[in-house]
């Protein structure tokens, strides 16, 4: 199959976000962990590459995603999606403004939009100003972000600085008048130089008003959200054929598991404090893993009956998180905690854990790499944004779901596990 749309994330738990998003469609969605290093065969009428380059290195980020353009070109792809968070985390230097215009650049395209809003979870863009339920951006819980620490909500001023052209909005007003007013905004804006353009969403409504007007776009970037009405326009106007639609997949799974967390949201703290009181669990220190290693949650999890699904967590509120990152570094204390995990995610593996539920972004990607999972296909969904995933590991056939920080209810781990029996 031709691939339609291809599409880059920068994170693993929001290329899988992206990828159940179009899976609603019934389309077939295929996620790639990293660039593949073969040609394009096999591929699906949507192609999803998930990169760790969220808080990467600026040129490091650019040149992976870059990478993945070029595959995706070679998958045969003419329209493309980049990915990033619903709270747009980022810094003044990127990644998301510098990586869009790479992207932009390999592409010749002179303009493209940013749209983070996800109404479906509380993501909601006003007057280009990014709200997470009723709080700005800036007043919510991304504040104290330990990588990305969101101190301002207007989308617009935390743009320019991590790009070289003109940034501008369209805002709410206009995109209530339809998709022909967007679209005649938009052209107005790049008569004017302005090549980046931050969209106004609110409602689910919003979202298809603006897929519509922007899916002739060569580049679209946001969250998974903005995506989602792109394989209904596809089916209607016959880019995408109607036999494409032919259902999600959902292979047997045994039902030893695993939940692993390093997520330190305000959500995955609460999910955490619920489970706890569900299964056995294990909290990881990042001081005491800095020093003795993992070798005691590894004793710890060799005991466990995984048809219990037992958890291993380092979630911690954000004092206790600031504490570890002043003795150890920031990259270091995130880099231990991830390896930790990883490696008990080949530990449970080892015992028969086929079932595996992942909370926070760069533990997925650290998960992921260790259990040398290269593709996923994607079932069905758990919570908004959040599927069911299923790839070979070491041989076997493993269910995975990578869980965006922020995302779920606080009873997400249990549901993910009753979703899947």
């Amino acid at each position: 199959m031709t691939t339609v749309l291809g599409c880059i994330a920068d994170d693993f738990t929001g290329a899988t976000d992206l990828a159940g998003l179009l899976a609603r469609s019934g389309v077939k969605v295929s996620l790639r962990m990293g660039v593949p290093d073969a040609p394009p065969q096999d591929t699906a009428a949507f192609e999803v590459i998930a990169l760790k380059c969220r808080t990467a290195p600026v040129a490091e980020a650019v040149a992976e995603c870059r990478a993945a353009l070029k595959w995706l070109q070679a998958a045969g792809a003419q329209r493309f999606f980049w990915k990033y968070c619903s709270t747009f985390d980022s810094t003044s230097e990127g990644n998301i403004g510098p990586v869009a215009e790479a992207l932009m650049a390999d592409l010749n395209a002179d303009q493209t939009v940013y749209c983070p809003a996800f109404p479906e979870n509380g993501r909601a863009i006003f007057m280009g100003n990014l709200f997470v339920g009723r709080q700005p951006l800036a007043e919510s819980p991304m504040k104290d972000h330990p990588l990305t620490p969101m101190r301002d909500s207007n989308l617009m001023r935390l743009l320019e600085p991590q790009v070289t052209q003109p940034v501008g909005l369209v805002d709410r007003l206009t995109v209530a008048k339809g998709a022909k007013p967007v679209r005649d905004a938009l052209n107005t804006l790049k008569t004017q130089g302005t090549a980046h353009v931050v969209l106004d969403a609110v409602a689910d409504d919003d979202l298809y008003i603006l897929a519509e007007a922007c899916r002739d776009m060569p580049l679209m970037t946001g969250g998974s959200a903005i995506a989602m009405p792109l394989p209904a326009l596809y089916l209607k106007d016959g880019t995408l054929p109607a036999e494409e639609a032919d259902g999600a997949v959902r292979p047997l799974v045994p039902k030893r598991s695993i939940v692993l967390s390093g997520s330190c949201s305000a959500m995955t703290n609460a999910q955490v404090a619920l489970y706890r009181d569900k299964a056995p669990s294990y909290r990881l220190d990042p001081l005491e893993l800095a020093e003795n290693g993992p070798q005691a949650a590894l004793d710890w999890l060799a005991q466990q009956d995984l048809h219990d699904a037992p958890l291993i967590y380092a979630t911690a509120d954000p004092a206790s998180v600031k504490a570890a990152q002043e003795k150890l570094g920031v990259a270091k204390a995130g880099e231990i905690v991830e390896n930790a995990l990883a490696t008990l995610a080949v530990a449970a593996r080892t015992q028969g854990a086929r079932r595996f539920v992942v909370a926070g972004g760069e533990t997925s990607g650290a998960v992921t790499k260790a259990l040398e999972v290269t593709r996923l296909d994607i079932g069905a969904e758990i919570a908004p944004g959040v599927p069911w995933c299923f790839a070979t590991s070491a041989g076997e056939t493993i269910a995975l779901t990578l869980k965006s920080g922020n995302f779920g209810a606080e009873t997400f781990f249990t549901d993910a596990l009753e979703r899947l029996t």
